[in-house]
């Protein structure tokens, strides 16, 4: 009988509040459906990589070489802790398609004819295998046969080696070794430009001159062998081969750039959802303490009546939980929906046999969880308060409060202002920690917005570096191997060239004590002018007259300074160790790179000045042409245009950007109107009676309205420049769980963002205050002027 009761005064509060209830269950409901679908979006991409990984045998390690003899394949085998290796021939070709203007750039790996190879297996979409005999067939990459409609049994070119050949299509097919399939130095895929070609091993290795040996190597590991010591026994090897390094599974370039996308989404899971599940906490324990207030004297007459203190603290407990389950249950449903588009998304880019949207019940479990543990420690300070509230005490109306002359006052700064506006003064400066925790909550809205708008504005900047003012050449023209200084010159005298840089690029190991990376050392001329070394925010990085520039993320890992000394394991040529003097660091976005110039590398490798890119600047008007040459010079192993990259980069982005900025505006709206109305409901509620006391004394509707709104309209202005800042500090706090390896955005907001969050704080803000206003309308002036008990 008694719970029943309680039970009765639950429902009636509920209806009571229930204007206030749901904006409080909203904002719940946004931070279970932010965990909910970022968690469940990382949850499904991760079970997806993970089950593709093990069902076609995804390599532990990888090893190139430049040309080794088959029957090292047996010693490679013994390596202790090696379970499989498997050898390949792998080179680079050219694709010259009618429909690109200028040639794609391919990668051709041998296979078993008539069988999936043992490590790296293929999934077929469609057709089948290539078959012994058969020297033209080869299995296509399944996103570029998309990409120019290639099928089984469409013929297109290949350049194997300088020499032209027809091809034939035999099937098409995804690997888990190209997953996020790119060509070297790209810094995203192309599926329309970069393809990788299956085909019979007996077919390809003649046209490479590979007939028993090979120049890739993939192994699988057994169940608790040391990656390290399998990586230095391959690297020992193959050293007299021409080895170009063994890496594991997390540097091969696929999973790598996999793995920094999926760390990303796993960042922005672990910090959104903890900033509405905050201002949740928040908001409950403002219209807790509210209640308890106007309901001190039924808390008395509850404990005269002999209800335990326990079972009334669990009453108020129970109202939280009712107000956590109603939000949980939207944000669960919200959480799955967003949670599919993010996958839909995702399954553009991140080509897995089979992607499906997967939710665990422990995502579920701990939504709620949360959020219920977070609802009710906002809650517990006022329960705590409610159960040691003495029956007498409760039974006496609160004790006037105290007022002194404020600060303001006594400087009688005051007297500027009008009647309403003193009002409202006095107030804030009487319950600053209100409007101290008001404002915080606001805040947090806005920094949200900041957040949604940040991906897009830093994506915008970096692209606006690297594409604008690092690489300011129309093409880059990759050899097939170092070439003299003079191809430059050669090149120049193309149609249409306007000016041509090399640059010399080559393959390094940068080892510092017992920790290695593999990096890339380029060589720039003198004075560049085409491919400028810049910082991540577009300041420009002078080259050195002597010793290197490292990408500071590099140096940072190996705890190196300027003025130390950086050993380079050259991989390629006589492949010597280099200590050389690290003279500069640089923050750039992508990769860990080491610079230098061209006229420093050429005496270090002990070589004539050698260029292995080109870098051309070419009139529009004959690009064409210029392109069209280009595709038949056989020294040439890739040619890309800027423009491409950059558009390729956009599309890429652009989707998952504007998806994700959409979601957190909502939600940031949620936030500011939940926290402004909360507010306002709960002034409302508490001033009544000095509302309707002005309303008696000839204050005008609108008047009254000002004292009540003007407040909030205070919390509102001194949250937003909080807010900016907060949501400046969050975007680099969420770019901090980024792998830096992969790559590093620049914490950049826009003006435009910064007036976006602006807007979205003062209309949330307006429509609070309307809501509110409309309260004013119905007080009952002769009620709440009745003298309480």
């Amino acid at each position: 009988m008694l719970v029943d009761a309680l039970h009765r005064k639950l429902f009636r509060n509920l209806a009571e509040l229930r204007g206030q209830l749901v904006t409080i269950a909203l904002v719940v409901a946004c931070g279970i459906a932010a965990y909910v679908c970022l968690r469940s979006t990382w949850d499904s991409l991760l079970f997806s990589r993970t089950t593709y990984y093990e069902r076609y045998r995804f390599a532990d390690v990888f090893a190139t070489c430049k040309r080794a003899p088959e029957a090292l394949r047996g010693r490679l085998e013994a390596i202790p802790g090696v379970a499989i290796a498997e050898t390949r021939v792998t080179e680079r070709v050219l694709i010259p398609l009618d429909d690109l203007p200028e040639p794609a750039s391919g990668r051709v790996v041998s296979i078993p004819a008539g069988r999936s190879p043992a490590l790296d297996a293929l999934f077929l979409r469609s057709g089948r295998l290539v078959e012994p005999g058969h020297n033209d067939e080869v299995v296509l990459l399944e996103t570029f046969a998309k990409g120019h409609d290639l099928t089984p049994g469409s013929r297109f070119p290949v350049v194997f080696n300088g020499q032209r050949r027809q091809l034939r299509v035999v099937g098409t097919a995804a690997s888990p070794e190209y997953i996020m399939a790119m060509a070297p130095g790209d810094l995203t895929p192309d599926p329309l430009r970069f393809a990788v070609l299956w085909m019979d091993r007996d077919a390809l290795a003649p046209a490479f001159q590979m007939q028993g040996a090979f120049n890739d190597l993939t192994l699988r590991l057994q169940p608790g062998a040391s990656e390290p010591a399998v990586l230095e026994a391959v690297d020992t090897l193959l050293e007299p081969y021409g080895g170009l390094g063994t890496v594991g599974r997390s540097k091969q370039l696929s999973h790598f750039m996999l793995s920094g996308e999926l760390s990303q989404l796993e960042g922005m899971a672990s910090v959104v959802p903890v900033i509405f599940l905050g201002v949740a906490a928040f908001l409950l324990n403002v219209v807790l303490s509210r209640l308890v207030f106007l309901q001190r004297s039924q808390i008395a007459a509850l404990k005269a009546l002999g209800y335990r203190d326990l079972t009334i603290g669990l009453h108020f407990l129970e109202l939280v939980s009712v107000i956590v389950l109603l939000g949980a249950a939207g944000g669960l449903g919200l959480g799955i929906w967003f949670g599919r588009m993010m996958t839909e998304l995702y399954a553009a880019f991140f080509h897995f046999p089979v992607l499906e949207y997967r939710l665990a019940p422990s995502v579920v479990f701990a939504a709620v969880g949360i959020s219920l543990l977070a609802a009710l420690a906002g809650a517990l300070f006022t329960v705590r308060a409610v159960v040691r509230l003495p029956p007498a005490e409760a039974m006496r109306p609160p004790a006037p409060t105290i007022y002194h002359r404020t600060v303001l006052e006594r400087l009688g700064l005051l007297a500027l202002l009008g009647p309403a506006a003193r009002m409202v003064v006095r107030e804030i400066e009487r319950r600053p920690l209100r409007l101290l925790l008001s404002s915080v909550g606001i805040a947090m809205a806005v920094a949200i917005t900041v957040i949604g708008q940040f991906w897009g504005d830093a994506m915008d900047f970096m692209i606006d570096v690297q594409f604008g003012g690092a690489m300011r050449e129309d093409l880059t023209v990759v050899f097939t191997e170092p070439r003299p200084a003079r191809a430059v010159r050669e090149l120049a005298h193309l149609p249409g060239v306007l000016r041509v840089e090399g640059l010399r690029e080559v393959p390094v190991r940068v080892r510092s004590g017992a920790g290695f990376r593999d990096s890339i050392l380029i060589g720039y001329p003198d004075e560049p002018d085409l491919r400028r070394l810049l910082d991540q925010y577009g300041k420009p990085h002078p080259l050195p007259v002597s010793g290197v520039v490292l990408t500071d993320k590099l140096a940072e890992l190996f705890d190196i300074e300027p003025g130390q000394s950086v050993t380079l394991e050259v991989r390629e040529g006589d492949r010597r160790h280099l200590d050389v003097l690290v003279s500069g660091l640089v923050g750039e976005s992508f990769g860990l790179r080491v610079h230098a110039r061209a006229a420093t590398v050429a005496p270090l490798l002990g070589e004539e000045p050698l260029v292995t890119t080109a870098l051309l600047l070419v009139d529009p008007a004959t690009a064409g042409a210029t392109r069209a040459r280009l595709k038949e010079l056989p020294a040439v192993a890739s040619v890309t245009r800027r423009d491409n990259l950059a558009e390729r980069f956009v599309e890429q982005s652009r989707a998952m950007i504007v998806t994700f900025s959409i979601i957190l505006t909502l939600f940031a709206s949620v936030i500011a109107v939940g926290v402004v109305y909360n507010n306002a409901r709960v002034a409302l509620s508490m001033r009544s009676r000095e509302l309707a006391s002005l309303r008696v004394l000839g204050f005008s509707q609108a008047e009254v309205g000002a004292i009540l709104l003007g407040e909030l309209a205070v919390q509102v202005l001194l949250a937003i420049p909080a807010g900016l800042a907060i949501g400046t500090w969050l975007a680099g706090l969420m770019m901090s769980t980024v792998d830096p390896e992969t790559y590093r955005f620049p914490v950049v907001v826009s003006a435009r963002s910064y007036a976006f969050a602006v807007v979205v704080a003062l209309v949330s803000g307006v429509i609070s205050a309307l809501l509110v206003r409309r309260r004013l309308q119905s007080l009952d002036l002769i009620g709440v002027l009745k003298t309480r008990d």
